[in-house]
């Protein structure tokens, strides 16, 4: 599906074009992290935690070096980006980026290969 950078979260309610993922993210408990790919780049999310007065904040925000990756892309403001969510056998690879070890990334890789774009 195709998401608008608009802000420096996902809001949920930009998601209902994929009924699934929509749901899923609904229904994350605070700082439960999916991942997602965004413009080609997998990176975890975390659902945001609830306001103070206790109302659910129904967004995502970006976790590590996903964090950077989405802090680069708010210079493109405006412009739709494609973003996939592991929801189908087809997409396990990307179910994959679950299971690694956070201490496999750091702030040095993410500067020096953080450029790079699948082919």
């Amino acid at each position: 599906m195709l998401i608008e950078i608009k802000d420096d979260v996902i809001w949920a309610k930009h998601l209902k074009a994929s009924p699934a993922l929509y749901e899923t993210v609904v229904g994350l408990a605070p700082e439960e992290t999916i991942s997602l790919s965004v413009d080609g780049i997998v990176g975890k999310w975390a659902r945001m935690r609830s306001g103070a007065d206790g109302r659910p904040t129904l967004g995502l925000k970006p976790v590590g070096a996903m964090a950077t990756v989405w802090k680069r892309l708010q210079e493109r403001r405006g412009e739709k980006v494609h973003l996939t969510w592991p929801d189908d056998d087809t997409d396990a690879l990307l179910r994959l980026a679950d299971m690694t070890f956070d201490e496999w990334y750091s702030a040095e890789d993410e500067e020096a290969f953080g450029d790079l774009r699948p082919i």
